[in-house]
């Protein structure tokens, strides 16, 4: 055998796919009719791309494959070069093109009627299983009305209801063989390992056939019973409770079809697996930018629809396309259904757990810091005790009675009905005597001491307020954090722009959203003389500017902006977005800003760069696993609920790769498009995208976490938290777990805050405290 044979063999059966792809690190093996190619490791290695299981062309002559074809196999070593040019383009020099010709290759989003839908073969367990325990008592209903009641359908009409009864049995029983048949399908293979599942869409075209005899038959059992059959009570109310029932499936099948179709379903099914190769040419760059645009108009028109009541001034406009943009370049380029991310997810949780569990006692390094920065800690602990108060004040009445559901309204309640605009400046908003009732209660302060009250909110227009603490000596602006629609939109703006600031930084890159926010307040301060009416009544006092969440970063890029005109600005900023400003505006700010950050709270981890690496790592964790999607799910539920082992199998063993008998699709398989900036290596850094470089969080970090319930000497019995000055890079990446967002809530916050405050003091002379609270990772 030689190249030219195997050149021919290839001309002649390039449209069939490949059997067998095999994970990265394994021999992966490759066929068409007549023709097995076996690569090596060291080949796949070689390729450059070690998440992948392609072979490259820039591959060394060693890294290479074994060709053999006949039914007596004759077998050739083919070089990585030789193997490129024999195959035609079904190998490439990127690696292996999955979609050959005109075929394209299984996939996890599945593809019915020519299009892509937003869910794979293996999600209809779960709804295959409840559509099933639903049909088969609708039978044992049915059948049991019938045997009991059979004698007496001999009144006029009678005839028609037990014809109406066997012929909806006997279609029942179709539908529970099919819906059994789905749901077992469902269950084989795995998220990348379609192939076992590849009948499932016969038997989905199968099942949706039938609905069309399930409609016919509930119309006519509905008009039946509407032309009212004199017939037994009893008989005629079960006739009208299947009909009822029947309808009620349709319209649910109708729903789960409108939840699951894509848009650009029809655009992306017949390119979505095409492989990397593609995307060397002209016209494949040319169709990949116009799904990249149809993408982008489908989610600005779903923006839109979700936010239809919120206006349309040109800021909305702006955060629409803005928000449209992120969401098409974060999700058009792989071909995970959202299942599937919950999956990953799932595993992901495990795969941290477990190797916090197996970490090393030598990898943590405890000490004790000097005196100055344990006292630094305690007073900035105090400080952020303090402040966290404000902070909270701003976002109003609905969090003051989230807080205090049983007597929040009672004690607010005289405030909403009371009108007291003369003796303060407050702007915008409904309900605003509410909010300013919250506000006391949440302070401690009396009316005087509030210099300006704004519940204004519009895209890129935060509310905050603006307070004389005479406790410490400070003239405070809070800044609100995430609230309402407009919030979510600034939040989502997460281009970046140059922070129009008075500094020596060079690099001043910020977060578009909330650096437009940020100057908003600040043209309301300086512009509208609010600070000066402030400093004017208590010019001794310093400036302290703090927020929650949104507004923590918002405080943040205020604080920088107002530190040329007010030196001596300190700023807090609790649970701020990681993704804030440019790394020398970071080191920049640590003189001045504190940050505080509680447990797992995702949004002082939460960038577009640390979403990319989310991304990626769920591609990983999802194409290395050998269990299929539903058991993965129903461990991760119970794990999540009850606790358990975390060691849950995430990569194949030799004996499952022996069984594989259908294609495999790696990690690189499960992207769309190719990106450049993509890699398949755990330890290689994402090259960032010019509109989403990295970011980073505000100032010095200060990290709660949670220690359990009792000290480490039982001397401070009731602490459940510690604290410690941490560096940025421990929010580099996104942790996954059940308090990911409950740590970032505010009243958790304070709560901890409170604790941890209260037993610091408690505890002063206890051993522990030293130590516990300084931990250094």
């Amino acid at each position: 055998m030689t190249r030219t044979d195997i050149t021919a063999l290839f001309t002649r059966k390039k449209k069939e796919l490949p059997e067998r792809i095999s994970p990265m690190g394994r021999p992966a093996i490759y066929s068409v009719t007549g023709l097995r190619i076996s690569i090596s490791a060291q080949a796949q290695k070689a390729s450059g791309e070690s998440g992948g299981v392609g072979l490259s062309a820039r591959a060394p002559v060693s890294a290479s494959a074994w060709a053999c074809a006949g039914p007596r196999p004759r077998c050739v070593r083919l070089s990585a070069d030789d193997l490129v040019a024999a195959s035609g383009g079904l190998f490439s020099a990127r690696g292996v093109c999955l979609s050959a010709g005109d075929r394209t290759f299984a996939m996890p989003g599945m593809v019915l009627f020519g299009r892509r839908w937003a869910i794979a073969s293996d999600d209809l367990v779960f709804p295959g299983f409840f559509e099933l325990v639903v049909r088969v008592l609708w039978w044992i209903g049915i059948l049991t009305l019938y045997l009991m009641h059979r004698g007496k359908l001999d009144c006029a009409g009678g005839a028609l209801l037990s014809s109406y009864l066997i012929v909806l049995m006997i279609l029942l029983a179709v539908v529970i063989c099919t819906v059994s048949a789905i749901m077992c399908v469902s269950m084989r293979g795995t998220i990348c390992n379609p192939g076992p599942r590849k009948s499932m869409s016969k038997l989905l075209y199968i099942r949706l056939a039938l609905f069309f005899p399930e409609m016919v038959w509930a119309s006519l059992g509905a008009a039946w019973v509407a032309d009212g059959v004199q017939c037994d009570r009893t008989v005629v109310n079960g006739i009208i409770a299947t009909v009822v029932v029947s309808w009620i499936i349709i319209a649910a099948t109708v729903v789960s079809i409108i939840i699951v179709f894509d848009p650009l379903g029809g655009k992306m099914a017949p390119y979505s697996s095409a492989g990397p190769s593609h995307l060397d040419s002209h016209d494949s760059s040319q169709l990949l930018n116009g799904l990249k645009t149809a993408a982008t108009s489908v989610w600005e028109t779903r923006i839109k629809l979700l936010c239809c009541c919120i206006g349309k001034d040109d800021h909305t406009r702006v955060a629409f396309s803005s928000t449209a943009e992120l969401f098409s370049t974060y999700f058009s380029d792989t071909d995970l259904v959202p299942s599937d991310i919950a999956a990953g997810l799932a595993l992901l949780h495990q795969q941290q757990d477990n190797i916090r569990n197996n970490q090393e006692p030598a990898q943590v390094v405890s000490h004790v810091p000097g005196s100055s920065q344990e006292a630094d800690l305690d007073a900035e602990l105090e400080n952020c005790h303090h402040y966290m108060q404000f902070a909270a004040a701003a976002y109003g009445w609905p969090l003051y009675i989230y807080r205090n559901p049983l007597t929040g309204l009672c004690r607010i309640g005289g405030d909403c009905c009371r009108s007291r605009t003369t003796d303060y400046d407050l702007v915008g908003g409904d309900q605003l005597n509410c909010h300013f009732g919250s506000i006391l209660h949440t302070t401690g302060l009396q009316y005087r001491d509030f210099i300006h009250v704004s519940f204004h909110d519009k895209v890129y227009e935060l509310p905050f307020i603006v307070a004389l603490d005479h406790r410490k000596e400070s003239v405070v602006v809070a800044v609100r954090g995430t609230m309402s629609l407009q919030d979510i939109l600034t939040d989502l703006s997460a281009e970046s722009e140059v922070l129009d600031v008075e500094c020596e930084v060079q690099d001043r890159l910020a977060h578009k959203g909330i650096s437009q926010a940020a100057r908003y307040v600040y043209r309301r301060l300086i512009n509208d003389g609010i600070l000066s009416q402030a400093f004017s009544i208590a010019p001794e006092y310093r400036l302290v500017i703090v927020g929650h969440s949104l507004g923590g970063g918002a405080a943040a890029l205020l604080a920088t902006m107002l530190r040329a005109t007010y030196p001596q600005v300190r700023c807090y900023a609790f649970s701020p977005p990681r993704g804030l400003w440019s790394k020398a505006l970071h080191e920049y700010s640590q003189s001045f800003i504190v940050s505080l950050v509680l447990g797992k709270d995702v949004i002082p981890r939460l960038s577009v760069t640390n979403l990319e690496d989310l991304k990626r790592r769920i591609l990983r964790v999802v194409a290395q696993c050998n269990k299929p999607k539903y058991k993965i799910l129903l461990h991760g539920l119970w794990y999540e609920l009850f606790g358990g082992n975390p060691n849950f199998p995430t990569e194949l063993d030799g004996g499952d790769q022996e069984v594989l008998t259908q294609p495999l699709l790696g990690e690189q398989s499960l992207l769309t498009r190719w990106s450049p900036a993509y890699s398949f290596s755990s330890d290689s850094p994402l090259d960032s995208s010019p509109k989403y470089p990295p970011l980073y969080p505000p100032g010095r970090i200060i990290h709660l976490q949670e220690e359990g319930a009792s000290g480490r000497f039982g001397c401070c019995s009731a602490a459940q938290y510690s604290a410690k000055w941490s560096h940025e890079a421990e929010f580099s990446k996104i942790l996954i777990g059940p308090k990911m967002l409950t740590d970032h809530m505010p009243d958790i916050l304070m709560r901890a805050l409170d604790s941890l405050v209260s037993d610091r003091a408690a505890c002063v002379s206890c051993p522990a405290q030293g130590v516990s609270g300084v931990d250094v990772a």
